[in-house]
């Protein structure tokens, strides 16, 4: 009966590893050094944080919510629109705004275009401030 046995070298460490394990970690960094901004809000960085959307459209139909999404997009292409599920609706919400204001504020210019809005507050993809103005 052959038995294996295995000895520790003093002070040296073998480490094996997958090399897929340093390809992942070069690409979780190059990402977290990427920063959005206010003009490339699309960016893949995402700094969560509890803020407000105005809620444009809910209703049972899917195409319609996409077409509203498309009305929405051709008026205001830099800002994001997000569109949830929850049985049995539809709902499409956009903007990422940090304040109740800033988002009454879009809410009153979207009111001649949309007829049922409502502001929720929810965790949002916020922007990066621009601080060079003050």
């Amino acid at each position: 009966m052959a038995t294996a046995t295995f000895a520790q070298t003093r002070g040296k460490v073998t480490i094996f590893k997958d090399p897929l394990i340093d390809s992942l970690i070069a690409k979780r960094i190059e990402l977290n050094t990427k920063k959005p901004t206010t003009t490339n809000p699309a960016s893949s960085v995402i700094v969560s944080q509890m803020g407000y959307r105005v809620q444009i459209f809910y209703g049972l139909d899917r195409r319609e919510t996409f077409s509203e999404q498309a009305k929405f997009k051709s008026l205001y292409p830099r800002l994001q629109s997000y569109i949830t599920y929850k049985e049995p609706n539809y709902y499409l919400k956009v903007g990422d705004f940090r304040t109740r204001l800033e988002a009454q504020n879009f809410l009153n210019e979207l009111r001649a275009n949309f007829p049922t809005l409502f502001i929720f507050r929810e965790k949002i993809n916020a922007p990066i401030l621009d601080l060079s103005n003050k």
